[in-house]
Formats: structure tokens, sequence, C-alpha cells
């Protein structure tokens, strides 16, 4: 059954859907479902774990509309797929006539194998080691081909968008508008210059390469949820595995990069990307927040965005990262 193209009606079915609505569309595609049903951690789509007859289950993904074009969504389940041929733990989705992206009235869902695991202890050398493994042998097939119906990780797409975004649509109060003005735009020309002073290579990324994102089983990790796969700077899957004070994050680097240059090289000059990075994360879930706020989940999910306090902190936030680009970047080798 394919999927209406019409954006309103997408849209308000997406927010709709139902029990009833996700074990009809799992078992169009043949699987018998046992009637168990459980929501999964996850805003931007809408993620069941789903019992099936034989007791086993599997994860539903229910895409939300309007975000990536069907041709987006199966690149990214291409990359995993040759991820998985290479024998790197990632989590693929299930294939079922060859095909991984499916319809159901409105809705479009892939199928996932269900696995079970743990947060990944980042005091741990060895899991550290694992990890930045698997980190560079995901970058060295990356960077063999470009996505082509995916966006880059740049400062227009993470940033600029963003900032109009919010100042388009009234997000943020009038009383501090000049405030949130001039900070953004003061940003967002520090961030542009420095990454068109490294100029980084682009390649096929994660995308969204945090703890949260990995599980750990029997010794060894998962890595999941490729959903912002996309074109971007290798450092971009690193940076936010780093934590606590200066010299901490030295020693997780470079636990991290001697493993990953096991499998792909790394330019340490992206090193010094990774205050501008996570301005633009800063910036960007702002307005990742504000574009969806018309969905009931994230108003229950996040009751305190888009209040009086928040955009303060927000804004206090964003007053740290001028010093923060402008200190000593980390340094490797």
């Amino acid at each position: 059954m394919r999927a209406s193209n019409h954006p309103a009606r997408q849209t308000a079915s997406f927010y709709d859907l139902g029990p009833e609505q996700v074990l009809q569309a799992v078992e169009s595609v043949g699987f018998a479902c046992n009637g168990h049903q459980l929501g999964l951690n996850s805003y931007e789509n809408r993620v069941y774990q789903i019992g099936l007859e034989d007791d086993s289950s599997i994860v539903a993904k229910f895409y939300r509309p309007r975000r990536w074009s069907d041709a987006a969504i199966i690149e990214e389940h291409q990359f995993t797929l040759e991820l998985e041929a290479l024998d790197i733990p990632v989590v693929p989705p299930l294939l079922i006539d060859g095909d991984s992206l499916f319809h159901f009235g409105t809705h479009r869902f892939s199928l996932y194998p269900l696995k079970a695991g743990r947060a990944p202890d980042l005091e741990n050398k060895a899991h550290l080691e694992q990890l930045g493994r698997y980190i560079g042998r995901i970058h060295a097939l990356g960077a063999t081909a470009d996505f082509e119906y995916r966006p880059a990780l740049t400062v227009h797409t993470f940033g600029d968008d963003a900032y109009e975004f919010l100042m388009e649509h009234g997000f943020i109060p009038v009383e501090l508008e000049r405030a949130y003005e001039r900070l953004a735009e003061d940003l967002l020309d520090t961030v542009e210059a420095r990454f068109q002073a490294v100029d980084p290579q682009q390649i096929r990324l994660h995308g969204d390469g945090h703890p949260g994102n990995i599980l750990w089983k029997h010794n060894a990790p998962y890595i999941l949820d490729f959903d912002d796969a996309r074109m971007g700077p290798a450092v971009q899957d690193l940076w936010m595995f780093l934590s606590g004070d200066r010299n901490q994050m030295m020693d997780t680097l470079d636990t991290l990069l001697t493993a990953y240059r096991q499998f792909d090289d790394f330019d340490c000059r992206e090193l010094s990307l990774i205050e501008p990075l996570r301005t633009l994360r800063i910036m960007h879930h702002a307005a990742w927040l504000a574009e969806r706020w018309d969905d009931p989940a994230f108003k229950r999910a996040f009751p305190w965005f888009n209040t009086q306090q928040y955009w303060e902190d927000h804004i206090l936030t964003l007053k740290e990262q001028p010093a923060a680009m402008q200190e000593e970047p980390l340094q490797w080798q």
C-alpha cells in the first residue's frame, strides 16, 4: 500500500499512529504478530518492539514525514548493509524480497532485528579501542563514495538554517531577539572561518556518534541508528565520546585515534573543529525542537522547551562558545 504524498495528511497520520496500525503494517509484509508492542525511546521517528508469534521480537521504525525522501532512507539502508558485509557490527534493516523500506497507508517504515545490550564503558580502554577501530573501518568505507540524496554537515545546514528558522518563526522571545541575533551571527562567522581554514574532507558518516547509539554485548559493540547519516568531517563521529577535563579528553582521544588509525587516516587539523561542531549542535538542537513543536509527543517529552527560562539558558550556553573556540584545540601526536 503506497503512502499518500499529501503533507498535511502524512503529518496528522504520523502523530495519530496507534498500536493497531503498527501491527497491521508489520503484518502487511508477512510477519505474524502476537499483539505485544513496546514503544522505544525515539522522538524523531516512532519506533516499537513488536512481538511475533514464534516468541521472537523485531523492531519497527516508522519515519517522520518530510524529513527524508525515500531515496535518502534507502541510501542509509544500503550504507549499513555495505558495512555489515564487512563484518562491522552495525544493525541494518531486514530485507524482504529485496526491499528495506515499506509503505502502509500514509506511513513509511522499516524493520530491524532486536539487539539488546548495555551502555559502553568509556573509561574502559578496551571498549574505546574497539570503538575506535570500528569507527575507523566505517570511515574507510565511507570515504570510498558519496551520498547522493543525503545532505552534508555544513555551517549552512546545521547553523544558518537553525538560526534562520528560529528567527523567522518567532521562537526567540522579543526581548531576547537582539542578543540572540548578534551572538548567533558572530558564532556562525567564527565557525565558518574555522571550517574554511581546515577545509575538511567530506565522507559518509554515522552522523550522530555518541554513547547513546552504542550497545555493548559479549565484549563487543553494536553501532545503532544511522538515521542521521550524512556527509561530513570524520571528527563528527568522534568528538561526542570525549568528556571530562582536558587531560581526560586527551587520554580518550589518544586511545580512540590510535585504534582508528589502524584502519583509516585521520587529519589532525579536524580537532580544531570540535568546539565549532559543538556550537552547531547546540544551535541545531534548539531548532530541531522548534521545528517539531507541533508534534504532541515533543510537548510531552520536552515540557521545558520554548519557555523564557529555556531561551535565557540557551543564550547563556552559546555565550560560552566563543571562549571555547579560542582555546587551544586538543592535540594528538
